[in-house]
């Protein structure tokens, strides 16, 4: 049975905007489409980033200019291969097309990113989007790929066989966006003109769902027909329906023809999915010729050594290196520049006010806790460049192929690698990336797991510690280096055996497969990477600042407050007397068998608001006014103090315990409010702050106990 993309033949009509407001169009487009790239050439500067309100997926919003010089709304829709959504990504495709999203208007027009060296493979998606029957417009892009790799598209072929615009593009290069811009300029477009032949036996299941779903779910008839025949496709109707149940009688005609089919031994599913690229066969074999045989490809030539067995891990080994002294390295002189610029504020503030509790709020408080986030900045944006180097260039997909296998080992696949990555240099950026990974189970044990990974807000404790454990400046500097290595090889141990458990207890099922396209090898596109770097930063320092700085305030006063009668008082009696020094003498018998006393107790919980924050708070309460000041002993005061019988605080064993206590301790409420966010639940963080801190107190008191049996 043929049925038409549209309901009736009076639909075949021009159509355009029920007002003269400017249409609002959605751009939609398989991953690596090059739909992106396209959306900032069209939208340029002139864009809102943000969060899908209730979701964790991003939020991309443009402005374009029509030829007429009207602003034009773009919403840059996620990538997705077809509309049966299974990840948090494409399930906001989908609920946006369906115009089930009350905080994102449904689009009036639909511009469908195709890559022309893949056509048939877009084309599906293409063919799930005409079913809604709005006005498509098809940018076929990368045609310069396309004829690379021997295929000439006749995008006037195309057109001809569906009735829309297709206008031919390389957005890299910037051709084809004038064009696009008078397509989308265009008071009315036509409706597609295409039908395919659904399976006969199908199509009264189609017909008698699409009919329920108007009735009894109040969706629209264009609307309810696309939502049938992707029940059809894939039974799961959670995944399908959205957050919003289908009634019981649509519910019972699925049931119906699943119980039918399934008797009859007949798989409809793939039967419907078949029966599109059947409709879809005809039309690239009337729009692609082939200018020559294709042999290996200039990406299947450098796969054959990046992907290699071996040179494929030397070439990995390389880039991460690469990849981590650019991090470490690189970033110093900037993060040195930050910290001085933020510390002489600090002092300008001091000297331009009248001592008293404002001027230590603003001092000590306010500057000091958005000064120990924005100092992290640079490292944040070294990270974000290099991800976007090995993305825009293609090697991300090969980096996940090539950890694919170690990390199905503990029950996850090689998409989990690239958040894992990111978390080096923080586990917020890297728990947002674990957006892309389409099972569920994956997804949260990825984000259970992630903060392991020795981050950068580390750095400072370990490099303090080390050079306690390490005294003099003539220690071999391979010593050093290799205590920090075994820091970041101890959490990365860890990440690996508690993936291995969690997926095996919490989160069993089946070992995942990964199906990953491997893009064509392109030039960095250093424009969009910048762009990327800077609207990255910007969302850092604005989800992560504004935490630490009302974190610091509050820790602030709890460090501050109740003040002690006596105007003469140290500082560190001071402390000692606080609600934190309070908390310390209270956190003492719990940390005792680690060999921590109640001063470092403090030094653990102010770094609750950034791990970093430790490095300050010890300077504070050994009586030393300035702990980042390469002039002042940091180390030596920390040598010299003792319990109060007189035992040295900080013996070898003591360091090595709280480096260790760092690895694995949730040290970070930034984390903890990102990742109760992605998850949209309390029970996570929770949990996560358990089982990490759970596991530092047991591995540091082995680590202690076992240490002073053998006579440390």
């Amino acid at each position: 049975m043929k049925l038409p993309s549209h309901i009736t033949p009076s639909a075949r009509r021009r159509t355009g905007p029920a007002s003269d407001r400017s249409p609002v169009y959605a751009m939609v487009g398989n991953p690596n489409c090059g739909k992106t790239t396209l959306f900032n050439a069209l939208t340029g500067l002139r864009q809102k980033v943000g969060n899908y309100p209730g979701v964790t997926v991003e939020k991309k919003i443009g402005t374009a200019w029509s030829q007429h010089g009207k602003p034009i709304q773009v919403i840059d829709l996620p990538g997705a291969y077809s509309l049966a959504a299974r990840s948090p990504d494409e399930a906001v495709l989908r609920d946006v097309l369906f115009g089930r999203r009350e905080d994102t208007p449904q689009p009036d027009r639909i511009i469908c990113v195709v890559d022309a060296a893949n056509l048939e493979r877009n084309l599906y998606l293409v063919h799930q989007v005409l079913d809604l029957g709005r006005p498509v417009i098809i940018a076929l892009n990368m045609m310069d790929m396309a004829a690379a790799a021997g295929m000439k598209v006749d995008a006037a072929e195309l057109e001809g066989a569906l009735g829309i615009p297709v206008v031919a593009c390389e957005a890299v290069h910037g051709k084809g966006l004038v064009e696009l811009r008078l397509a989308m300029s265009r008071a009315e477009l036509p409706l597609a003109r295409h039908s395919w032949d659904v399976p006969v036996a199908v199509a009264p299941a189609v017909a008698e769902l699409q009919a329920s779903l108007t009735d009894h779910d109040g969706r629209p008839p264009l609307i309810a027909r696309a939502e049938a025949l992707l029940l059809l496709t894939d039974f799961d109707t959670v995944r399908v329906a959205g957050s919003k149940p289908l009634s019981g009688r649509t519910h019972g005609i699925l049931d119906h023809w699943r119980r039918r089919w399934e008797g009859e031994g007949a798989d409809w599913a793939a039967a419907l999915i078949r029966s599109r690229y059947e409709a879809i066969g005809p039309l690239c074999r009337q729009a692609v010729v082939r200018t020559r045989e294709q042999g290996p490809s200039r990406s299947d030539r450098i796969d054959a050594v990046l992907c290699h067995s071996v040179w494929g891990w030397v070439v990995f080994g390389a880039i991460m290196a690469a990849l981590f002294f650019s991090i470490f390295s690189l970033a110093e002189a900037p993060m040195n520049f930050i910290d001085g610029r933020v510390a002489a504020f600090g002092s300008w503030v001091k000297d331009a006010m009248l001592a008293g509790p404002l001027r230590d709020l603003l001092t000590d408080g306010i500057i000091g806790g958005v000064g120990s986030v924005i100092i992290f900045l640079p490292q944040i944006l070294i990270l974000f460049f290099f991800v976007g180097l090995l993305e825009s260039t293609g090697y991300m997909a090969r980096a996940a192929f090539i950890m694919d296998r170690p990390m199905s080992k503990v029950g996850l696949n090689g998409r989990s690698f690239i958040p894992l990555l990111g978390s080096y240099a923080c586990a917020i950026p890297g728990i947002m990336a674990t957006r892309t990974i389409e099972n569920a189970k994956d997804r949260l044990v990825t984000i259970l797991v992630a903060p392991l990974m020795s981050c950068s807000a580390r750095l400072p404790v370990y490099l303090l510690m080390i050079a306690t454990l390490l005294p003099g400046d003539t220690v071999p500097a391979g010593r050093k280096a290799g205590i920090m290595v075994l820091m970041y090889a101890l959490g990365t141990l860890g990440v690996f055996s508690f993936a291995w458990v969690f997926k095996r207890t919490l989160f069993k099922g089946a070992p995942p497969h990964m199906i990953m396209e491997l893009p064509p090898y392109q030039p960095p596109r250093f424009m969009e990477i910048t762009r990327h770097m800077a609207e990255r930063g910007w969302l850092f320092l604005k989800n992560a600042g504004t935490i630490i700085l009302a974190i610091s305030i509050v820790l602030w006063f709890l460090s501050t407050y109740p003040k002690l009668p006596n105007p003469d008082a140290t500082k560190t009696e001071q402390i000692a007397h606080s609600f934190a020094g309070q908390a310390g003498h209270l956190l003492e018998p719990v940390i005792k068998p680690l060999g921590f006393d109640w001063r470092i107790g403090i030094g653990l919980i102010t770094s609750f608001a950034a791990r970093e924050v430790f490095v300050n708070s010890m300077g504070v309460i050994f009586g030393i006014e300035n702990a980042e000041d390469d002039n002042v002993p940091l180390r030596d005061a920390f040598r010299r103090a003792t319990w109060p019988g007189g035992a040295p605080l900080f013996t070898p064993l003591v360091c090595l315990s709280l480096m260790v206590y760092y690895v694995f301790a949730m040290q970070c409420m930034s984390t903890v409010a990102v990742v109760k966010r992605e998850t949209n639940s309390w029970r996570w963080p929770l949990f996560q702050i358990g089982y990490m801190t759970g596991t530092a107190w047991l591995a540091c008191f082995i680590l202690y106990q076992i240490g002073r049996a053998f006579g440390y």
